[in-house]
């Protein structure tokens, strides 16, 4: 008898006991575990990574999605160029003489040939209309930490971690009257200036985005969106050929975007 109760209460031990959860399984009244499921998507950072860190001169890379940052060297600071045109627009929509009225022409002669061809003559007129004192409030706005702006517009320190947070949500910038005005632009770059990331576009993802080169440096930013998902890459160069770095910047981008598909959900 005392055999037989002991044997009875070691079953009911183990039977107290709940038995083990496989791997991956959820428990009763768990919430379930994060997955990024078939659509979900997260940039090739190490593979854009390898491939930056081989070229000469100076690369630098960041990709923003509404959750993460990613990047290489993203918060180097490299001189601007003309990717400095895309916070001189926002300024200058944002001006308190402009922001409340509808674009008049000279307006729109200002903006227009600034933003999709590049124009350098336009862009000293807008950043002596705004100041720099707007593009660092600008700046401080966005929350950027490294930029600094220059007498010389085009000198103006920006980093690739910087320039996504401003491009994530750019369109929220600027005051509401000229939203659409802004995209138009940045979604219109003229055909013979669309390389580098232009290049990369995945299929089904509009891109809004500026580049900036001079001697020595080639930068560009970019906006995918598609609905209410959003990607903001940047890449920055130096010390690298016009060819040379414009092959930097689409190769990256490349990279990055392997894999995101019309339906993926960036995380």
């Amino acid at each position: 008898m005392r055999r037989y109760l002991a044997a009875l209460g070691l079953a009911l031990a183990f039977a107290a006991v709940p038995p083990a959860t496989p791997a991956g399984a959820l428990q009763l009244g768990s919430a379930p575990a994060a997955s990024d499921g078939a659509a979900g998507w997260r940039p090739a950072v190490r593979a854009a990574r390898a491939y930056a860190s081989r070229r000469t001169g100076f690369t630098s890379f960041a990709l923003r999605t509404p959750g993460t940052l990613y990047g290489y060297r993203g918060g180097a600071t490299n001189r601007s160029a003309s990717v400095i045109k895309a916070m001189l627009m926002v300024a200058y929509l944002n001006h308190h003489t402009v922001r409340g009225r509808a674009l008049r022409e000279p307006d729109r002669a200002l903006l227009g040939p600034m933003v999709r061809r590049s124009d350098n003559v336009a862009a000293t007129r807008v950043r002596d209309f705004v100041g720099n004192g707007a593009l660092v409030r600008l700046a401080r706005r966005v929350g950027m930490r490294e930029f600094g702006p220059s007498v010389v517009w085009g000198a103006s320190r920006i980093s690739a971690r910087d320039q996504t947070k401003l491009f994530l949500k750019i369109d929220r910038y600027v005051v509401r009257r000229h939203r659409r005005l802004a995209m138009r632009l940045l979604g219109s770059i003229v055909s013979y200036q669309r390389w580098g990331i232009a290049q990369a576009r995945p299929g089904g993802w509009a891109i809004y985005f500026k580049g900036g080169w001079v001697r020595g440096v080639e930068n560009q930013v970019a906006l995918l969106r598609r609905g209410e998902r959003r990607v903001a890459l940047a890449v920055l160069t130096a010390g690298q050929s016009p060819a040379y770095g414009r092959e930097t910047e689409r190769e990256v981008a490349r990279r990055l975007l392997r894999g995101l598909r019309p339906d993926s959900v960036p995380r």
